[in-house]
């Protein structure tokens, strides 16, 4: 990684090595672009969401906006949390598309536009009916636009050993979140302060700058991403049809039954889907386990990606919870202060705090991999899961104590939040981006576009156990209470001293990727 910067390391006869992009293949800049505005989409209208739900409900501020759903904490953190699993559990679809039916490249186009339909849905006006379609919509697309994308910033390189492969992700990466970082200020903003629909809106023009970019780049991507790998034969095909069309069916059946017998709630209606989100990514995991066409080195790094899949599921348990629990905290001006050095600001800033320290930090921790990497010293890939599993345990410890001092009516400064956001991207900076990256290493030849999806399956059962928790119909914990806080943060620091102390066992499985 150290010369991943600089054109001298472009590497002749890779793609887009005539054209280079920061040292990397042209079409980095395109799938960069289009990440970003996506992700412009795609975080401008989650920063809406807590506070849109809750507007006009007994756990909003005193001060805030109507014309929101009017749910307490537990509803929309349930609902937050199935959205979001369903968002990834729908990136192993996609991944399969890609794989099966469109490619990679066709797969990102008719994502953007589904996307673009649903942020379009959002904005219309009728309570509940156009919201929870819209955000279907918006999930089917992004599941089908994630394991895709980027699975075509891999297909830039020159395989797995290429030296500018991780620094091409972290690069991608940081499109991400520069997206992220804009949305809250500009979409939260708008749509706090002025309209939640014209927010929503917002979003849906974001997409659509996003999905010009990409059409007009398509032309600096690598080939391979137009080939569909294995296309489905035509018996295939219709039985792939006809499961689909069952399901669909069953599904009709089954919410149609409980709507006409008077069993219908909100809560209740997202059982199934927590439910999907758990058994899925088991069932998913355990089939390409199984799978006798895998070779003995593949089936080894499979077994080791197991630990890295548990790992991540749990540090986006916690995660994710930075949208839902501490927003929702953040956003009751009874618990926190909505102003800071005399300055009023919208709570859905608070989601512009993670992706700000990632673009700060991402390249101090890229230049700290490359300088303890020179001394011999750089930490493996599972030494540095087991840092974001602590760190993420860490924010939670911190987090409790605002709690303690909101406990007895006292607002509390913004800071403490700031605080907790910026303990948990260090975390995810140790996680994420070696997550992305070890994951294109370790998956079977076989599964290729699909494995991005499974890694997006880590996050689907992180946020479904949370979902789990939190609905009243089931455990209905309370998520923000000293008691849960405690316990996620005590789960993930000893998940994280548990990789560490088997990571010998883990290095083996992993035969030689490092």
């Amino acid at each position: 990684m150290a010369s991943s910067l600089t054109k001298d390391s472009v590497t002749p006869g890779t793609p887009g090595s005539d054209k280079a992009f920061f040292g990397h293949p042209r079409g980095l800049a395109t799938l960069f672009m289009t990440e970003m505005w996506e992700r412009f989409s795609y975080y401008g209208m989650k920063a809406l969401l807590t506070v849109y739900l809750l507007s006009g409900g007994p756990d909003a501020g005193k001060g805030s906006m109507g014309g929101g759903l009017a749910m307490d904490v537990a509803t929309t953190t349930v609902i937050v949390s199935v959205y979001s699993a369903m968002v990834y559990l729908l990136a192993m679809p996609g991944g399969w598309l890609g794989d099966r039916v469109w490619g990679p490249r066709k797969t990102v186009a008719i994502a953007a536009v589904t996307i673009m339909a649903g942020h379009i849905t959002l904005a219309l006006p009728g309570g509940q009916a156009p919201f929870f379609a819209g955000l279907a919509l918006v999930a089917a697309g992004s599941g089908l636009l994630k394991a895709n994308i980027s699975t075509m910033v891999g297909h830039l390189y020159d395989g797995p050993d290429d030296p500018r492969r991780d620094g091409g992700f972290t690069i991608f990466y940081m499109g991400i979140n520069a997206g992220a970082f804009f949305a809250p200020l500009a979409i939260g903003t708008v749509g706090q302060e002025v309209s939640w629909h014209l927010g929503f809106g917002m979003a849906a023009v974001g997409m659509a700058i996003g999905l010009a970019a990409f059409l007009l780049g398509t032309r600096n991507l690598s080939p391979v991403s137009s080939v569909v790998p294995k296309p489905l034969a035509a018996e295939e095909r219709a039985a792939w049809l006809r499961k689909g069309l069952f399901w669909v069916i069953a599904a009709t059946v089954f919410y149609g039954v409980v709507g006409f017998t008077g069993h219908f709630t909100l809560n209740w209606a997202m059982i199934p889907l927590t439910v999907i989100g758990l058994v899925v990514p088991a069932g998913v995991l355990l089939r390409i386990k199984r799978d006798k066409e895998l070779t003995n080195d593949e089936q080894s790094k499979m077994s080791g990606y197991i630990w890295f899949f548990v790992a991540a599921a749990v540090f986006w348990m916690i995660y994710d919870q930075g949208a839902s629990t501490v927003q929702a905290f953040g956003s009751n001006d009874q618990k926190t202060a909505d102003s800071l050095l005399g300055f009023d600001f919208p709570t859905s800033w608070y989601q512009s705090l993670n992706p700000l320290f990632i673009m700060a930090l991402a390249p101090v921790f890229a230049w700290l991999w490359v300088w303890l990497n020179r001394k011999g010293k750089e930490p493996s890939t599972i030494v540095k899961f087991s840092m974001g599993l602590v760190l993420i345990g860490v924010s939670f410890f911190f987090f409790l104590i605002p709690i303690a001092m909101a406990a007895n009516g006292t607002a509390v400064s913004p800071m403490w939040l700031v605080g907790i956001y910026f303990i948990q991207t260090v975390g995810e900076l140790c996680l994420s981006p070696v997550g992305l990256s070890v994951t294109t290493k370790m998956a079977p030849a076989k599964y290729a576009s699909q494995m991005m999806g499974v890694w997006f399956l880590a996050v689907t059962a992180g946020d479904s156990i949370t979902s789990l928790l939190s609905n009243p119909a089931i455990a209905g914990v309370d998520l923000s209470g000293t008691a849960a806080v405690f316990g996620e943060a005590a789960l993930a620091a000893l998940a994280g001293f548990a990789v560490w102390m088997y990571r010998r066992k883990v290095k083996t499985l992993m035969g030689d990727v490092r």
